[in-house]
């Protein structure tokens, strides 16, 4: 994991340029639409559940790494050889399972470094679910826990399909990146050369960052709230607490991925910052000690691993693959947008945005599809919420001091299952900051 600050630049004026999803103020109309119609479809199947990853398997991958690192002057930074020895190992492995692998190629700081890209036969071209990891390391170890422990448990999850021979409904997408130390440089690159059309087929992007930190804490990000619930639900039934990531909060390969809009979700297990006592309480472990004390150091090595974090984690990481990655995909649907432009005040009170539905029969989908386009100058002071026909509230994103980028174009999955469909359905939008301002450019409910 790389840590590097976001400069903000005090923004007071609305531009044009500003896009994000919101709710329009009660003065703004609200807007009823006349969908097309769709064919009748058949009721959704179940996601299927994952299966247990072998921790025996995911260590005998640090193994391999941590020898790597051995044989090739003690490091696996981008530029040496031992990156590129531990491409070519996971590259072997998924080749070997049945994986359509690609490298891409970038140059930085005077070196080439690569991407490895690995896809899944299967599932729809159109709704892309990725995982991934970095796997380099810093110059001064192994980086065995930063980021082996993610790699390994993305690899074992990427087997784990070809031994079940899974049938998904999404397109699975399996992510590898290079020179992440130096300021996320591969993950940034292969989101700026993505064609709009394909950053558009991605439905999430779940990044696992030191996941085996020997001193552990139990974080989910919470960027999108329908992924951050995969992760928690997953946790609670193991009966372990969870809390929100902030330490490396948007300075991981997530960040160049939510930066365009698409939904993105990850664990984290602690870097150098210190355990508190309610955190040793809750979790087990030493207070006042770093969750990883050998963080960037030479002692960050095999032994440098909570064996029972880095179980637990690969169990998510599987998890999560499978109830996103099987889960049932429904064509698009009828879809009702209001347009109207509604103004988000500077550090201000929420504003909404209205459509009401009518003539519809029965509850909304599990599926719903909340469509926002919000310009904004700063998208990390937005909160925006879905407000259903009842009053019951759906968080769909939440306010980031380090979400830097402008503007939130990007679709919200919601399980609004419960609800009736007809209504006024609201879009409510909040700018709990000042210094930077914006405004709803439209929204729409996909059914």
């Amino acid at each position: 994991m790389t840590f590097t600050v976001a400069r903000r630049t005090a923004v007071t004026a609305v531009t044009t340029a500003l896009a994000l999803a919101g709710l329009v103020a009660s003065v703004a109309p609200a807007a009823t639409a006349t969908p097309q119609v769709s064919p009748p479809r058949a009721p959704a199947a179940q996601a299927l559940a994952a299966p247990d990853i072998p921790i025996a398997n995911v260590k005998a991958h640090l193994t391999q790494f941590q020898a790597i690192a051995g044989a090739n002057g003690g490091n696996r930074a981008h530029g040496r050889p031992g990156y590129r020895a531990s491409i070519d190992y996971v590259k072997g492995k998924l080749d070997a399972a049945g994986y359509t692998t690609s490298l891409q190629q970038f140059t930085t700081s005077g070196a080439i470094g690569w991407n490895l890209i690995a896809e899944w036969p299967g599932g729809d071209a159109g709704q892309v679910l990725m995982a991934g990891a970095h796997l380099d390391g810093v110059s001064s170890g192994a980086g065995i826990n930063d980021n082996a422990s993610g790699s390994s448990a993305v690899l074992e999850t990427a087997l784990a399909v070809s031994r079940a021979q899974l049938r998904p409904t999404k397109k699975l997408r399996f992510a590898w990146w290079g020179a992440e130390e130096l300021g996320l440089v591969g993950s940034r690159y292969y989101v700026n050369n993505l064609p709009a059309a394909e950053r558009a087929k991605l439905t999430g992007y779940l990044n696992f960052d030191m996941i085996g930190s020997p001193n552990p804490g139990y974080f989910v990000y919470d960027d999108v709230p329908a992924l951050e619930k995969v992760f928690k639900d997953y946790f609670t039934g193991l009966g372990v607490a969870t809390e929100i990531e902030t330490e490396g909060d948007g300075r991981s390969d997530h960040a160049p991925f939510k930066a365009v809009g698409v939904p993105v979700g990850g664990l984290f297990t602690g870097a150098s910052r210190a355990k508190t006592a309610a955190q040793a309480q809750k979790w087990g472990g030493t207070a006042g000690q770093a969750f990883d004390r050998c963080y960037h150091s030479s002692c960050d090595t095999t032994a440098n691993i909570s064996d029972t974090a880095l179980d637990r984690n690969s169990d998510a990481v599987a998890h999560a693959v499978w109830t996103l990655g099987t889960a049932p995909t429904v064509p698009p649907g009828d879809t009702y947008e209001n347009a109207a432009d509604v103004a988000i005040p500077d550090g201000g009170a929420a504003v909404t945005s209205s459509i009401t539905i009518s003539g519809r029969t029965g509850n909304a989908p599990p599926t719903l599809a909340v469509g926002v386009d919000i310009k904004h100058t700063w998208r990390g002071d937005v909160v925006i919420d879905l407000v259903a026909p009842d009053g019951s509230v759906y968080r769909l994103k939440n306010s980031s001091a380090n979400d830097s980028a402008d503007n939130i174009i990007a679709t919200f999955p919601v399980d609004a299952s419960s609800e009736p469909a007809n209504g006024e359905w609201k879009l409510r939008v909040q700018d709990v900051v000042a210094q930077d301002s914006g405004f709803i450019d439209s929204w729409k409910l996909t059914f």
